[in-house]
């Protein structure tokens, strides 16, 4: 038992050893990882929304701007006409739907009562008439065509009345609520009309939509463009990417997320941040559908760098390199635990040993 407690302490110092040995050859071989790649700065081509005249081009090539600033004008003069027209169509539509709403005047209903009491007389003074050429018609007194001009006199002026009381009714009752409802979908759709000309308005001016650079001049004041034509070109402050590739190889030693260093030829010593965050899942310039062993080795995937620093040190285009700080860590795990597993302890410390170079 003595003799194998020696033993057992040499193995575990043995393993010790070994598990740092194999970490720090990974280390160092996933700093030496080097990748090529161009800087990739967005661009945005800027245009108007509507048609019309250039009035004017406050920008020119190489100007910085900021979010939100006005870069040029479109004449606005028949957007805002069309605006103050839809403008007067939804004042005359809501008059008329407080008309619709308020129902009928007073003043308009005590016409209306006015005139059923007039017509009341006028259907009374018919009625004695017409009841005294009867009492005359049987004493012989007056012909048969007197006493029926005076019923007809009568039943007019009872259809008159009738046809008075039935207006004030109607007047006093107010406007149909199907009037009124489709008088307030007139009203909404005519204010959809007035915001969409001022979008249109809106629309001639326009706005830097985030910092960057002026790229590219292309309309002039005096000319006229088409919806989409692009007045200026601007180049995105942020994001800054680089676009790399990496060997199909070399493709376990990194991940997303990864830190890496970035350097140009313009400032070899100066080193821009980034890491990782793309890795494309498709292989570049394939030859084959089924790819031998040799050529599986030259397979490339694109990746995108977020550069976390950028300055104007980085131009669109740009050459530069990549240094990755650090390896994929489901590589690391597995080779950790390839050193660490009992069965493959002393194997591995034999192949070091064999690897290793003897001492003079």
């Amino acid at each position: 038992m003595k003799k194998l407690i020696p033993l057992i302490l040499i193995l575990a110092v043995a393993t010790g050893v070994g598990v740092w040995w194999f970490k720090a050859r990974e280390r160092k071989h996933a700093q030496g990882l080097e990748l090529y790649g161009n800087v990739d700065i967005r661009e945005v081509n800027l245009g108007f929304r509507v048609s019309g005249l250039v009035s004017e081009v406050l920008r020119d090539e190489g100007d910085a701007v900021k979010k939100g600033e006005i870069l040029a004008r479109l004449d606005d003069e028949p957007y805002r006409r069309e605006l103050e027209q839809s403008r007067g169509q939804v004042a005359s539509l809501k008059a008329r739907l407080e008309m619709l709403e308020a129902g009928n005047r007073p003043q308009e209903i005590a016409q209306a009562e006015a005139l059923v009491n007039e017509r009341e007389v006028t259907l009374t003074n018919a009625e004695t008439v017409f009841a005294r050429q009867q009492e005359l018609l049987r004493s012989k007194a007056v012909a048969i065509q007197d006493r029926d001009d005076a019923e007809a006199r009568y039943r007019e002026a009872k259809a008159r009345l009738n046809s008075a009381r039935e207006q004030l009714n109607l007047l006093k009752a107010g406007f149909r609520s199907e009037e009124i409802a489709q008088a307030k979908a007139d009203l909404v759709r005519a204010e959809a009309t007035v915001a969409s000309a001022a979008l249109r308005v809106s629309d001639t001016v326009l706005k830097a939509p985030a910092d960057g650079v002026v790229l590219t001049r292309a309309q002039e004041p005096g000319g006229m463009v088409q919806p989409g034509a692009t007045i200026l070109t601007v180049c995105l402050e942020r994001p800054v990417w680089v676009r790399a590739y990496i060997n199909e190889p070399e493709l376990g030693k990194i991940h997303p997320g990864s830190k890496v260093e970035v350097f140009t030829d313009t400032q070899p010593s100066k080193a821009y941040h980034g890491q990782v965050g793309y890795i494309s899942p498709r292989a570049e310039f394939t030859p084959k559908n089924v790819e031998t062993t040799e050529l599986r080795t030259s397979l490339v995937y694109r990746l995108r760098i977020v550069i976390e620093d950028p300055e104007e040190g980085l131009r669109q285009g740009m050459p530069v390199t990549i240094k990755v700080l650090e390896s994929s860590p489901v590589a690391a795990s597995r080779k950790s635990a390839a050193i660490t597993s009992p069965q493959n302890r002393m194997a591995a410390l034999l192949r070091d040993a064999a690897t290793r170079p003897a001492l003079p």
